[in-house]
């Protein structure tokens, strides 16, 4: 592969990744092979609204733009969208970037990079919708490599050492040293806006986490044979998800024998993020916070079906992938009528699989 000529080192970058939560973790490698080699630089990101949580006060990152683009998609609105727009980009065009790198490669992200004038622009040769038409340079990702190595492929390109992988998260909160979730501060207590109720309980000791939400349908294990399998642990699990997953949590706690309590839609990402930290180990779905887990070292029981763990499982060891050898899978739908690859995977097996490790 061939590396980018620098005349100088840059003096401030933006990097163009919004969401989704496990793939922003994918991409804590490619910031600290970053700063590592441009120790001087301005590093900016923009990340989605909502998932602000994850890199808000980052010591790496020495700007964070926070975009709302799931607004930028409702018709109703396009007379706001298309001022935000405006002052965005000239705001983003202020700021003088030497370089900007679009994680994202979709037309949206694309747009944005042009947008902010820098005379380097980088991108992936696959990206998607057209977005490649807005890069000066573009770097062959792959798609049967993991999504941290695909990101790293750029830093490699900017001449970045990726010899030594971490996934550089904040420090952890003192309010979580004594094993307790409280509220974490003024600041993250005005982040709730009154939406997240504080959790009725406090933290064990000793706990597994639970993940039984994912974005796909077709990701979701029985909530059913996870309370089952919680009941079966010699440790308390706390199940944690989004708003979205409280019901699916709630069929976990009640099948669980008392062994497990919900957190699900009562945290903040922060908060999310240190339950993960502080956990013996995790058993999830393909989900965001299974990425949280790997990248904090804590050990994962990961079930997969129509999706593949070579591109997105949990990175690095040591995790347990539990999925079943099946000729459709993987096979990437958001719906399907014969869900056997999920279907198959029994609760002993998963038990067996904890047990064993």
């Amino acid at each position: 592969m061939d590396v980018l000529k620098l005349k100088k080192p840059p003096r401030k970058l933006l990097v163009i990744k919004p969401s989704s939560l496990g793939d922003i973790v994918h991409s804590l490698p490619f910031l600290n092979a970053l700063r590592d080699s441009f120790p001087k630089a301005e590093i900016h990101w923009i990340i989605a609204k909502g998932l602000e949580g994850l890199l808000e006060g980052h010591p790496m990152i020495n700007k964070l733009w926070i975009i709302n683009k799931d607004e930028w998609k409702r018709i109703k609105g396009a007379g706001t969208t298309i001022k935000e727009l405006r002052s965005l980009f000239k705001s983003l065009k202020a700021e003088r970037y030497d370089i900007v790198i679009d994680l994202q490669g979709l037309l949206r992200s694309g747009i944005l990079a042009k947008a902010a004038g820098a005379p380097v622009r980088v991108g992936f040769k696959g990206a998607r919708e057209g977005s490649r038409i807005f890069y000066t340079h573009t770097v062959k990702g792959g798609k049967d490599i993991h999504a941290v190595d695909r990101y790293l492929e750029i830093a490699k390109f900017l001449g970045c050492d990726i010899s030594d992988i971490k996934f550089p998260f904040p420090l952890s909160f003192t309010s979580f040293a004594a094993g307790r979730l409280g509220r974490l501060a003024e600041e993250s207590e005005h982040a709730r806006g009154g939406q997240l109720s504080p959790l009725s309980f406090q933290l064990p000791d000793k706990y597994a986490v639970i993940v039984p939400g994912a974005r796909w349908e077709t990701k979701r294990w029985h909530p059913e044979r996870f309370g089952e399998l919680a009941s079966m642990l010699s440790v308390k699990s706390i199940v944690v998800g989004g708003e979205s997953d409280a019901d699916i949590a709630g069929v976990v706690v009640r099948n669980s024998d008392g062994n497990a309590v919900s957190a699900a839609g009562k945290t903040t990402l922060k908060e999310l993020i240190e339950i993960i930290r502080n956990a013996m180990f995790v058993v999830t779905n393909d989900s965001g916070p299974m990425h949280i887990a790997a990248a904090l070292n804590v050990p994962v029981f990961a079930i997969f079906g129509p999706t593949n763990p070579l591109r997105t499982g949990p990175y690095g060891k040591p995790h347990v992938i539990i999925r079943k050898a099946l000729e459709c899978s993987p096979c990437y739908k958001r719906k399907c009528k014969n869900l056997q690859c999920m279907e198959m995977i029994e609760v002993r097996e998963v038990a067996d699989a904890i047990r064993q490790n």
